[in-house]
């Protein structure tokens, strides 16, 4: 083999070995960007998760409030006066009327006219109640006089459910994050607690 064969030979290798650097290099620089692409979506996905949590709970608190607004106000036939005006979350004077059942089954809407109004860490929450309607508590009296083995205890009595929707909306202005969450409660007259139903 003569001198001129093999230097003509290392320098073909010397380009080759070249092309294999670079190309080793293109395939990492691909792989490292799509590793940082995929971490930061899994970022942003976490985050999204958290907005929702975050939104889920403050529309949650605004139906806890709900709750108590309702049994403070079939307890004292009245909104009570700490949940009014600038102390409290109560908005319009209609929240009575449709709590004590002069307006049963309203179809107001807590987006266009709030009962309720709280601001709970970074949202805005706006809350709806609504009669919906009265029933016979089961295991009552007229159960119990159709042969129903209850506990007799009728409408004369208080047994009487009073069914509740309340509609919660939770917004945060600043990144548009929105959460909604109805419930229906059943509440008794007699200063019993309000148990969830839906």
């Amino acid at each position: 083999m003569t001198r001129q064969y093999a230097r003509c030979v290392f320098r073909d290798q010397q380009g080759m070995a070249l092309v294999t650097v670079m190309v080793v290099m293109v395939v990492m620089a691909v792989v490292g960007i799509a590793a940082l692409t995929v971490t930061g979506l899994e970022n942003r996905m976490a985050g999204f998760q958290r907005t929702g949590e975050a939104a889920a709970t403050a529309a949650e608190s605004c139906v806890g409030t709900g709750v108590n607004i309702i049994q403070q106000t079939i307890d004292q036939a009245k909104v009570p006066d700490t949940t009014t005006g600038p102390i409290g979350p109560v908005l319009n004077a209609i929240l009575e009327a449709e709590i004590m059942g002069q307006n049963d089954n309203n179809a107001d809407d807590p987006s266009i006219s709030p009962n309720t109004l709280q601001t709970v860490g970074v949202y805005t929450v706006r809350g709806d109640i609504d009669r919906l309607y009265a029933q016979a508590k089961s295991g009552g009296a007229m159960q119990f006089a159709s042969g129903y083995e209850g506990a007799a205890a009728g409408a004369a009595g208080g047994g009487v459910d009073i069914m509740y929707r309340i509609d919660c909306i939770a917004t945060d202005a600043t990144t548009n994050a929105t959460s909604r969450i109805t419930a229906v409660y059943a509440c008794t007259a007699t200063g019993q607690s309000c148990q969830r139903k839906i």
